[in-house]
């Protein structure tokens, strides 16, 4: 009998073939890393067979120090906990261990432990770890959602694209999510491990972590670093010379680099894409599916009542209270909401940018967007706050000469648009509005509204009767460096002429309202005759609007007209967005699994001015690391610049190539290229040899 102080000679996770089986092979091969709910083997190679009476036993602790362990049952018990068996064959004993599909995710210490038949621990082997993550192909786990196609997108898929701009203008821009790409998944988990909640308790935390409506909401409040030691400081104006501009990212996986190389310090800057963007790769690499949202005319309601109340003031440089977003980008997550009543399960919003307070933290959601459709806003988290970002009557208020404020008129139609997706099938836009509200004008949308502002408990906004002038402002699609014309035309749908007074008011704004500077501001007077119409025609010439325009690239136009008498003046409001060139991505020849490749990329200045500073940011999941090339000296005025790269692909599949340009006076130009990266076969054919 061999000696048992030697029996347990290695212990074999098996790492290649339960990764592959478990599809986090794009995670790591070397480790094991598994899902919840599914079997994995690993192989305890002996010196002997076991020793009679002798048996194994396995123990599994989490946390730095151990605050939580777990003994793995022999046999096959409650669905609630860990279990193994046993085969021995040729000198090995084949554990096979199931975890519950509830199990806590993070990474464990397994021990294994031969024990002697009075219970004494004989022979330790614990220098051995393995991770476990959510398992959305698991029916028994909340986070089950069925369907591959959907799987291969919300979870496996590295590349996105996050839609932005207007509702009226939809552009694109490609992301990295990255969620696969070395040590990220080590970042994701040193996130959770550095929220409140985890420094605070941090058994409390671990034993929490089997739950992902936990996890999720940890995620949204670590993005971002209000208040704790999250990943990302939000800004939105410049300057930003102490960090990187928001429109300079081009995928999550520098960010978090960078905030685990630093010591934890939060990187600089966010805003609300790059927030959605980090939060899905974090919540992707842990198992969680998701997808990113972007919310067109998106309402920041911060006093709860479900309506943006705006007074018409054409001096101010600022919105102090509420606002509309040209966009706003949030993620969902798919998991059964078991805390909720049925009707709750599916999709969820969780909004890592901080906005507003929930529950004393800088996090939003989970909220079941089913809820946000019925109106049911006393379902857990923030469904008021989410409620009114897509649903929220616009009301416009003058002020009197006494102080009182008049209400002059309602848009019920005009927050909540065109909400949007990546689609499943490609880069393409998918629609999903009637995911979150009923049709807009609909019987049924507006009852869900006065439905929710009765749990508001507060009284639905009036309707005002239509005036008998109309304002519309018509505009092209413009390119940054073009002059163009803006057309506001008022309309008398009256009797009589009328006497209007006709105020507009051009000024650079961000996405999401912030008043970058005024472009220009003219007041007429102006008669136009009954059933007739009146046209202004105001001109921008890039020299004027160079000068204040934001890197969002966006001039709002506001308009308003008073007629003499005592009807209520009428006012419209128009933004602008101006559209930036693309760059050219030229890949030379077929790309193999490490073997050198070769890009061109190429920009044409099509400003009417210089350019210096040129810097061309270049990244991309499987294919190469955060790359930064240096423009030398002044690009002028149609001047085409190209750059050489070379890169070697790490990873198989289809791959993104992201490129980001950026200058003293022309930021955030994108291009985006893809790469087939194939596995190289050598010829391997045998010679045959002999008589026929």
């Amino acid at each position: 009998m061999a000696d048992p102080s030697t029996f347990i000679v290695n212990v074999d996770l098996r790492s290649h073939e339960n990764n592959l089986a478990h599809r986090t092979r794009e995670i790591d091969r070397e480790r094991l890393i598994v899902r919840r709910g599914q079997p994995f083997s690993i192989t305890v190679q002996c010196s002997d067979s076991l020793p009679p009476k002798h048996h194994l036993e396995l123990v599994l602790h989490l946390g730095k120090r151990d605050e939580v362990v777990v003994k793995v049952q022999k046999q096959q018990g409650a669905r609630d906990s860990w279990w193994f068996n046993q085969q021995e064959a040729q000198g090995e004993i084949l554990l096979t261990l199931q975890s519950p599909a509830d199990a806590i995710i993070g990474q464990y210490r397994l021990v294994v432990l031969l024990m002697s038949p009075h219970g004494r621990i004989v022979e330790k082997v614990d220098e051995m770890s393995f991770h476990v993550l959510f398992n959305p192909w698991c029916k028994d786990d909340v986070v089950y959602l069925p369907d591959e196609r959907l799987l291969q997108e919300y979870i496996m898929n590295e590349d996105g694209v996050i839609f932005m701009d207007t509702w009226d203008y939809i552009k694109s821009i490609p992301w990295s999510y990255g969620q696969f790409e070395d040590f990220v998944m080590d970042i994701c988990f040193e996130v959770l491990d550095n929220s409140k909640e985890a420094l605070r308790n941090s058994k409390i935390d671990i034993e929490s972590r089997s739950d992902p409506i936990y996890v999720s909401r940890m995620v949204t409040a670590m993005v971002n670093a209000n208040g704790d030691r999250g990943v990302l400081i939000g800004r939105w104006k410049a300057p930003y010379l102490d960090g990187v501009a928001p429109n300079r990212w081009t995928g999550s996986v520098p960010i978090l680099r960078q905030w685990s190389k630093s010591g934890i310090r939060a990187v600089k800057y966010g805003q609300c894409w790059v927030f959605a963007g980090v939060a899905c790769t974090v919540l992707r690499c842990l198992g969680i599916p998701t997808r990113l949202i972007t919310n067109f005319c998106s309402a920041h309601d911060v006093d709860g009542n479900l309506s943006l109340d705006f007074v018409v003031d054409f001096e101010s440089r600022e919105e102090k209270t509420d606002s509309k977003w040209n966009f706003h980008c949030w993620v969902e997550s798919w998991m059964r909401r078991d805390d909720l009543p049925k009707g709750n399960d599916g999709w969820q919003v969780l909004d890592p940018t901080p906005q507003e307070l929930s529950d004393g933290e800088f996090c939003c959601g989970p909220c079941p967007v089913a809820a946000i459709k019925e109106g049911n806003l006393g379902v857990k988290y923030d469904a008021p706050f989410v409620f009114a970002e897509v649903n929220a009557d616009i009301v416009y208020w003058r002020v009197l000469p006494g102080g009182q404020r008049q209400q002059i008129s309602v848009d019920q139609r005009n927050v909540g648009r065109n909400i949007s997706t990546k689609s499943v099938y490609g880069d393409v836009r998918e629609d999903v509005t009637l995911l979150y509200k009923y049709p807009e004008g609909s019987v049924e949308e507006r009852e869900v509204y006065k439905k929710a502002k009765r749990r508001a408990t507060l009284q639905p906004t009036e309707s005002v009767e239509p005036a008998q002038l109309s304002l519309s402002i018509r505009h092209p699609n413009p390119v940054f460096g073009t002059d163009f014309d803006v057309i506001v035309e008022v309309k008398n749908g009256g009797g009589d002429d009328a006497n209007v007074q006709l105020t507009v008011h051009a000024m650079a704004v961000t996405y999401n309202s912030l008043h970058q500077g005024e472009c220009q501001k003219q007041m007429n007077n102006v008669t136009v005759s009954a059933q007739n119409a009146h046209k202004e025609v105001l001109r921008f010439r890039y020299d004027d609007y160079a000068k204040c325009v934001s890197d969002h690239h966006l001039i709002r136009v506001k308009a308003l007209a008073e007629a003499q008498g005592n009807s209520l003046p009428v006012m419209t409001v128009a933004d602008i967005p101006l559209s930036l060139p693309e760059l050219h991505i030229q890949v030379l020849g077929k790309a193999f699994v490490w073997e050198q490749l070769t890009a061109f990329i190429s920009f044409t200045n099509p400003l009417p001015v210089p350019l210096t500073g040129g810097v061309f940011t270049l990244e991309g999941a499987g294919l190469l690391s955060d790359t930064h090339i240096y423009v030398d000296g002044v690009i002028s005025p149609g001047q085409k610049v190209s750059v050489k790269v070379a890169f070697t692909p790490m990873r198989t599949g289809v791959r993104k190539l992201l490129v980001d340009f950026d200058s003293d006076r022309l930021k955030d130009v994108k291009g985006v290229a893809s790469v087939v990266v194939r596995k190289k076969y050598r010829n391997t054919l045998p010679v045959l040899s002999g008589r026929f």
